[in-house]
């Protein structure tokens, strides 16, 4: 597999998101704040329903969130969510607790038997985890939202000149 061309695709896939900049910006922001938790199962369920509900453009939102979170950024991810939980809570968590989590969501289990497991666990990972991924992902998320509303604008500025450009030499 070639990782330029696939990046490619996306990168090309995402400027051809058609819409109004603001719903694709909001759209991509509520992936990213979805896709920067720490509760991998739920991503692209939340980031639909969410979309879906909010009218925003739900492809921008599985994109964003899928350039966040993915095999190789999903590991740094839980790390920093787990130190920021754990400055921001009294509870302290490990990384061997991470890691028994992560094999856990990887495991192959299906959705039911995931989730029970999960919840055996106890509450206090799931406190300091979302603790850290809220405190995580409400930048990340605005950053996303901006970045995208710019780009966008642009985009939708440049085809306008171009189209007025066309229909002048007609």
């Amino acid at each position: 597999m070639n990782l330029s061309r696939l990046q490619k695709f996306y990168y090309l896939k995402f400027l051809r998101i058609k819409g109004d900049p603001k719903s694709i910006a909001w759209g991509s922001f509520i992936g990213a704040f979805i896709g920067t938790l720490p509760v991998m199962p739920f991503h692209t369920i939340g980031i639909i329903a969410i979309c879906m509900l909010t009218r925003n453009s739900t492809m921008a939102g599985l994109l964003a969130s899928l350039a966040i979170s993915n095999p190789f950024t999903y590991i740094p991810i839980y790390y920093v969510c787990m130190k920021i939980g754990n400055f921001l809570t009294p509870y302290e968590m490990s990384w061997a607790k991470i890691d028994a989590l992560l094999n856990i969501i990887v495991s192959g289990h299906d959705f039911k038997e995931s989730v029970e497991i999960l919840s055996n666990l106890g509450s206090e990972i799931f406190i300091v985890m979302l603790t850290g991924g809220f405190v995580l992902a409400l930048p990340t998320a605005v950053i996303c939202y901006c970045f995208t509303l710019n780009i966008f604008i642009k985009i939708r500025e440049r085809r306008r000149k171009r189209h007025v450009l066309a229909s002048k030499r007609k």
